[in-house]
């Protein structure tokens, strides 16, 4: 098979990254050839790596004749020509049937794609082991650059940022248990060119075959300001829930016009039914203030079906969200429902249909949703048309509002949104609340794969593409981190090593990164002195980095602790937990920041 490496599985901290060709380089004799032609993906598939179940010798996707189940992909809802989206790319999968070619095992291929964007998105597996290569952008004003790209095995790597994963193996000797995965792994472009062609990765050596199933650029959020968000933070069981709607209430931050909501099946086996969705300014209780504006998916459906692992984007609708409101997202669905992925601490109630009620997304009154939930399921992003784009706030449960007061909105980054709000020097960013409760920077709480009581999401390594790179116009990350990867022995120095490659991969795809040090929390049953002895140790680094490794910090440390116990929280801002600030400290939180400090260019 041409082009195919083996080699042994490569521990992998990050996935992708894109370097930008600068400066001058000698001219060599390869220079003289000309580029080889770009063709379409498909004219250059070489590999066969779906097999039917009932012919599973027909594809040999790893040189040993194991390949990927047709009937699993379908199930999945990856069938041959879908477009799920991924991480805020559509990709369109091969259009081919089971036994035929439909990947190609990349060695310098030159692939015609076309777009204008932020970044570069593969669906990718590698075999043999983790595999990955040095390729080529290339550009219509005859500029290029490169970029690395690592596809993890397709057996083996981690399931926290695979794309989808697939319950069978076929082999020609019939089929056999254990995960296969796919991966979508994004590179960054050069800002405002647009691309014509790339040019696959020739893989190193020692390196797996890495396989190409599916190459788009990601539309850059141009022309639109994220309003809200939610992380997923994991697939918990629920219901089961059966021909019933969900009315999520979310807070908005920008306001604008024309909105969008992102409905998201993010770490799922199995595809989602949609059947209806709307938008409307919030009443009291599961009341809408007038009646609700209808929701359409791709051009013009009622409805839409989410693959496992992908999300779908509402087509914009007239509705103006206002700054700063309430607003109720209702969601039907038609058919049974067992497990959900969710943002488990969302410090609001929202409201559940009865059984088998159906469609209530027209609803103006909430006489229909007798049920309250504390949770959010499915619904992770509402954008809004125009407006100056989006900072992202990166954190834990202090960021996600824990402990603070349910449905009064007085996270820190509310009361930072409040601000941006009521000013006119700076731009006016929306402010995304990407905080999950439990979660680390170094180390997955949730496994990123099955059904799971534990909410705590995958690390923020694993969960920076889709939770920040990939949200529309975000100009800023601010990470506030670290707390709960020193409570449970992770090294100040690995904590360092993970914030020093989130900055890097934000860095490269222009964001502005801004760190804030972690806070005290001497007093809670496990912060220990050693404990203590790491959290000051990351904190010199957060601040020994200002200017270096970040283009700025914040000391919420300084902010929220007791000057005469300084390993404890001010008594006014402690929640009582002594970890978690109460409404005080999240306050103290948000005022403290120096807006100038989050707005690239400034500070």
């Amino acid at each position: 098979m041409r082009g195919r490496r083996w080699g042994t599985a490569l521990t992998l901290l990050l996935t992708a990254t894109a370097l930008p060709t600068t400066g001058a380089r000698t001219a060599t004799a390869a220079d003289a050839q000309p580029p080889p032609p770009a063709m379409p993906l498909a004219r250059l598939f070489d590999n066969r790596a779906v097999s039917d179940n009932s012919r599973p010798g027909a594809a040999d996707f790893d040189g040993a004749g194991r390949s990927l189940s047709a009937q699993d992909l379908a199930a999945a809802g990856w069938s041959p020509g879908s477009t799920p989206t991924l991480d805020g790319t559509r990709l369109a999968l091969p259009r081919t049937a089971p036994g035929t070619p439909d990947n190609v095992v990349a060695d310098g291929q030159a692939v015609a794609v076309r777009g204008r964007g932020e970044a570069l998105t593969f669906l990718v597996a590698g075999t043999g082991g983790a595999a990955t290569g040095t390729g080529t952008v290339r550009y219509r004003d005859g500029s290029h650059s490169t970029y690395e790209l690592t596809a993890p095995d397709w057996r083996s790597g981690p399931m926290s940022t695979k794309a989808v994963a697939l319950p069978h193996i076929n082999a020609p000797d019939g089929q056999q248990s254990g995960a296969a995965r796919l991966y979508a792994v994004t590179v960054a472009l050069r800002p405002g060119r647009e691309v014509t062609s790339v040019v696959l990765p020739a893989p190193a050596a020692a390196s797996g075959a890495l396989h190409v199933f599916a190459v788009s650029v990601r539309d850059s959020g141009r022309g639109r300001t994220g309003s809200w968000a939610a992380s997923t933070a994991g697939y918990r069981a629920v219901g089961p829930w059966t021909d019933r709607t969900l009315r999520l209430v979310v807070h908005s931050g920008a306001g604008g016009p024309r909105a969008r909501i992102r409905i998201a099946n993010t770490f799922a086996a199995a595809p989602v039914e949609i059947g209806a969705a709307s938008i409307a300014v919030r009443g009291a209780g599961a009341a809408a203030d007038r009646a609700p504006v209808p929701l359409t998916f791709g051009k013009g459906h009622t409805g839409v079906r989410v693959p496992a692992g992908a999300e779908a984007f509402s087509d914009p609708a007239a509705f103006t969200v206002p700054p700063g409101a309430d607003l109720l997202v209702s969601i039907h669905l038609p058919g049974t429902v067992t497990a959900a992925p969710v943002h488990q601490e969302a410090a609001q109630l929202s409201y559940l249909s009865a059984e088998g009620s159906g469609d209530r997304t027209a609803d103006t009154g909430g006489a229909a949703y007798p049920e309250t939930m504390t949770y959010w399921p499915f619904l992770t992003g509402v954008d809004v048309a125009g407006g100056p784009g989006s900072v992202v706030a990166l954190g834990d449960s202090i960021t996600d509002g824990v402990k603070s007061t349910s449905g009064a909105n007085r996270r820190w980054p509310d009361v930072l949104s409040r601000r941006f709000r009521a000013q006119h020097a700076l731009p006016r960013y929306g402010v995304l609340n990407q905080g999950i409760s439990a979660n680390r920077i170094v180390t997955d709480r949730y496994p990123g794969d099955g059904v799971s009581t534990d909410t705590g999401g995958v690390s923020a390594q694993h969960r920076l593409e889709r939770d920040v790179l990939a949200q529309p116009s975000a100009r800023t990350v601010v990470i506030f981190e670290g707390i709960n990867d020193v409570r449970w022995g992770t090294s100040a120095d690995e904590v360092a090593a993970g914030l020093r490659a989130l900055a890097r991969r934000a860095h490269e795809r222009g964001l502005r990164v801004v760190a804030a040090t972690v806070a005290p929390c001497a007093g809670y049953p496990d912060c220990t002195p050693a404990v203590e002895a790491r959290r000051q140790a990351v904190n010199a680094f957060v601040r020994e980095g200002a200017g270096t490794v970040f283009d700025a910090t914040l000391d919420f440390d300084a902010v929220l602790r007791d000057p005469q116990h300084p390993a404890r929280l001010l008594p006014a801002y402690d929640s009582g937990d002594h970890l978690h600030p109460g409404d005080t400290g999240l306050t103290a939180l948000g005022e403290s920041v120096d807006l100038r400090a989050l707005v690239p260019g400034r500070g």
